[in-house]
This record gives C-alpha cells, structure tokens and sequence, in this order.
C-alpha cells in the first residue's frame, strides 16, 4: 500500500532518498556516457562537449544556452539512415529545426516532416528539396495547405475529412497531383505519457480504423481530382523503447491495407510506420540502437505481408527525438542553494538556476525526469540528493526532481542537463518575460550561434505600447 500525504508526494515518508531507479554515484563528478553526447567529457571537471570547454562557452555566450554536438548530431542521424537503408527516413522538424539543422538533415541524406507553415518556412529557408519533406497537422487551414500544394511538398498526411476536401479543392487547380498519405489510428496503447501517446482511439489524429473512418477517407481520397494516394501512415506515440507496439499496429494497418487493395483495387506504393523512438534521459532508460529498430520492424512487415499475401509497400520511419535529443545539453549558472526544511526532520536541497521551464516545460508538462552534471569545476565533495529549479514564479518549475551533485555546489557553479535537444527549445517560452536562450553548435573545438539569444528589444518587439 502506498504512503501519501497531504501536502503532496515530497512530503510523504522516505521521498528524500529520491525515486528507486536512482543510485548515489561512488563520483558524482563522473558522467554516465549513455546520457550525454558523443563527444562529452570532462576535463579536471569541467564538461567539454566538441571540443570546447563549456566554461569557456558560457563566459563567450553566457547562461543558459543549449549546446548542440553537431558531430554527434550527425552521426545519429547517419546511423537512422544507414540501419534504415531500405526505407525513407523522416527527421522530425518539430522536435527542434532551424536552417542550419535543416541543412544537416538534408546532408545527411534524411527526409523533412513538418507540421506547421513555420516550420515549413524554415525548410523553404534552407533550401531544402520539397519532394522530400512530409506536411503533418492535425488542423492545416487551407492558406497552408495553399502554400505546401505551391511550394510541390512532397506528401501531405492528410487527418480529417475537412482537410481531404480542402486539400482537395486547391489540388484540382494544381499543377500537379497532390501526393498524399492517409493518417490512421490503429488503437494501439504505446507504453508512454499519456499526452504523447498518439494511436488510441480517444485522441485527436487520424482516422480510426475499428470506426470505419480510415476506410471512407481512403474512397475520398481516391474519387477526388489532383489528389494522389501514397499509402497509410500510422503513429503510436512518443518515447518508445521497444518494437511490440509497432508489431500491433503494423499487423492492423497492413490488413487495412490489403483489404483496399482487395476492395477497391488500388495498390498504394507506400506506408509510414511513425516511430518516436526513445533516448535515455536517466540511468532507468535503455533505448535500442537504430539497428536493432531496424531489424525487428522490417522481420514484423515481412511477416505480415506474407501472411496476408500482399507485396510490401515502400517503408517510411520517424525517429522522433532519437537524433536530436541526445545530441544536445543546456548549460545553466547557479544563482541559489537553500535547505528546506520538511516535515519530519527531513531536508531538501534547491538548487536554483538561471533558466527553468521557460527554456524546459518538460518537467512540469509531462513529469519528465532528467540528469544534470556539475559542469564548470572539479569537486571531490561527497555527493547530496538535489533538486535543480528554475527561477520562474512557479512551484513546478523543476528542471531534474532529483538528482546527486556534490555536497559543495554554489552560486556561479555551471550544471549541465543532458538529453535537451528535443522539444526544449522548440516549446520554449517569454514566460515571466524571460528571453530565450541561444543555441550553439559545437564542433572540433570551434563554436557557432544557430540561434541567437534574445534580447530585451526582441522582447518588446511586438508590444505595440499605448501613449
């Protein structure tokens, strides 16, 4: 039976020893390699990440700031492209995009998924090929589907009967047919936050296929001039560890698949199996390796095909945040250390920084958990169970709930937080007027700005003020 309290969890007896998973490290000054970027390490203490000491960083481009391991960025981003040498491989703008990463992308030989008309300007921006980029939404007006049927996008993932018969519309005067694939929910229950669990049927994407409703925009799509239709695509959620959801929801979309085939006698080219593929925040995650993905998502299509007796569609896979995420830290300055004292005699240490969910809402969002590392100095004191905050005027504002750091840290000290390149600065904020940091790249010893920090004229920019 489990123990609360009613003033909350932290409250509750033994919360102070922090969550199961959690081992007091015999160093808390050593890092766990599984977390951080291919190229961290530390050097007399201090995190070097590219080449470039981030003492070194934060005094050229001060605190917080987000470091980007272009290298290690990369090379994720090769290993998805040659373990997945048979399929298309779509790198998720929305996890974090800017011209540069775009580029990248497109350097590496990857596809674009896109999910706003924003997102899609950054593409435009980088010079990115068209026929490669993949247009997601789950409420595209019809001024952005415009804009992707004129700038030749090269599939739109169609979510609603709205958007078939929008899309539709601008497609009859198009030069070219719209190729499009069609978004269904497979009623799989991915082992993940509710919130990014994005197959079961309760949800707002897709198309259900028990309902009936995958089916009739498959005939939509089909009776409707300009529209030309790829395949399925099929998406389960977020953070996943494992293939056994994949395997469910391949079997059920791939008899969709064959049952429009045997109905209505149309053989679609193409299917996407989603992804969202998981990467290790903390010491309790244990993502699989691209490889591995690979081999035991392309044996459950080949079993299924088989089965059903169908010839296999060309394959597209989404890793999500599995590029970007581990490829990047942020880098935030110490402000204040306080105890607090809790009930019970018990005490928690607050170890406040210079960011917090302006800059990662993560935490508060979803009950992220994540890692953080003393960045800027060698310590050698013994190591005390914290709790990293930021300095918003919110109780929730939590960078890492728990994690050790030596028992000396203090105001000016640089702690590190791992696993930040997905979704930070993409869903970061001007909450309590903050300005959102800048995103520098790192690389054989060099530094460059991808995003600049704001500044206070940016901040007031769009306030249009009253004489």
């Amino acid at each position: 039976m489990s123990t609360t309290h009613e003033a909350g969890w932290a409250h509750a007896p033994g919360a102070l020893r922090g969550p199961a998973w959690l081992r007091e490290p015999a160093d808390p000054d050593a890092l766990v390699p599984l977390l951080w970027s291919g190229t961290a390490r530390k050097v007399d203490g201090v995190l070097e990440v590219g080449g470039v000491l981030l003492t070194d960083l934060v005094a050229e481009h001060g605190s917080p700031a987000y470091v980007l391991d272009e290298s290690d960025f990369r090379a994720r981003a090769r290993a998805f492209r040659d373990a997945f040498a048979d399929y298309d491989v779509y790198y998720a703008g929305k996890a974090f995009l800017c011209t540069a990463v775009a580029r990248w992308v497109a350097q590496e030989g990857l596809c674009l998924d896109v999910c706003s008309a924003g997102e899609l300007l950054v593409a435009e921006r980088a010079g990115f090929d068209m026929a490669r980029i993949g247009y997601h939404g789950s409420n595209k007006s019809a001024a952005e589907l415009a804009r992707a049927v004129e700038l030749g996008v090269g599939r739109v993932i169609v979510d609603s009967f709205a958007e078939i018969d929008r899309l539709a519309e601008l497609a009859a005067g198009a030069a070219a047919p719209v190729r499009v694939l069609v978004r269904v929910t497979a009623g799989v229950e991915a082992h993940t936050h509710e919130y990014i669990a994005t197959a079961h049927e309760d949800q707002k994407f897709g198309f259900s296929i028990t309902a009936g409703d995958a089916l009739e925009a498959v005939r939509r799509v089909l009776a409707a001039d300009g529209l030309e239709l790829l395949g399925l695509h099929s998406h389960i959620g977020s953070q996943i560890f494992d293939s056994s959801g994949f395997e469910v929801a391949a079997r059920r979309v791939l008899a969709l698949h064959a049952r429009i085939s045997e109905e209505l006698g149309v053989t679609m080219p193409e299917m996407d199996l989603g992804g969202g593929f998981g990467i290790a925040y903390t010491t309790q995650d244990d993502p699989s390796d691209p490889a591995q993905l690979a081999v035991e998502m392309t044996k459950i299509v080949e079993h299924e095909c088989r089965a059903l007796g169908i010839e296999q569609p060309r394959l597209s896979v989404e890793p999500g945040r599995a590029i970007v995420g581990p490829a990047m830290c942020t880098v935030y300055t110490v402000g204040t250390v306080k105890e607090v004292a809790l009930d019970g005699g018990a005490r928690r240490t607050y170890v406040s920084v210079d960011g917090g969910m302006s800059d990662n809402i993560r935490t508060a969002l979803y009950d992220a958990d994540y890692s953080c590392t003393l960045a800027g100095r060698l310590s050698g004191a013994p190591p005390m169970l914290s709790r990293v905050v930021g300095k918003h005027c919110e109780a929730g504002d939590i960078v890492v709930k728990d994690e050790f750091l030596p028992s000396d840290v203090h105001a000016g000290d640089l702690v590190a937080v791992p696993g930040t390149g997905a979704y930070c600065r993409s869903m970061a904020s001007n909450y309590n007027h903050a300005l959102r940091p800048p995103v520098i790249a790192v690389r054989d010893g060099e530094t460059r700005v991808l995003l600049r920090r704001e500044t206070e004229h940016d901040l007031l920019a769009t306030d249009v003020g009253e004489e």
